[in-house]
């Protein structure tokens, strides 16, 4: 549950920070280095939250489940080879 508590909170964050740097854009064009301060930050903890996600699933700390998460599980068959027919005369 703790795990899911901070990826809203990273979310939420990355959020903020892009209407930060969206208000320091429209606000003021010309004064461009709060806005790229903000989208930095977004950027940070963008990786910062792809690196979490990346270890919590690593250490098992969350579970992937949806569409691709069961390709893992999934296990190939072994083909089975047929003898080939042969002809009797």
């Amino acid at each position: 549950m703790t795990v899911k508590i901070v990826i809203a909170i990273a979310f939420l964050l990355i959020i903020v920070s892009l209407g930060t740097a969206l208000f320091h854009l429209v606000k003021n064009p010309q004064q461009s280095d709060k806005t790229v301060k903000a989208l930095s930050m977004r950027i940070g903890l963008s990786l910062l939250l792809f690196l979490f996600l990346f270890i919590a699933i690593a250490t098992g700390l969350i579970e992937p489940h949806g569409i691709g998460a069961n390709m893992q599980r999934q296990k190939p068959q072994p083909l089975q080879l047929q003898p080939a027919p042969t002809e009797n005369n």
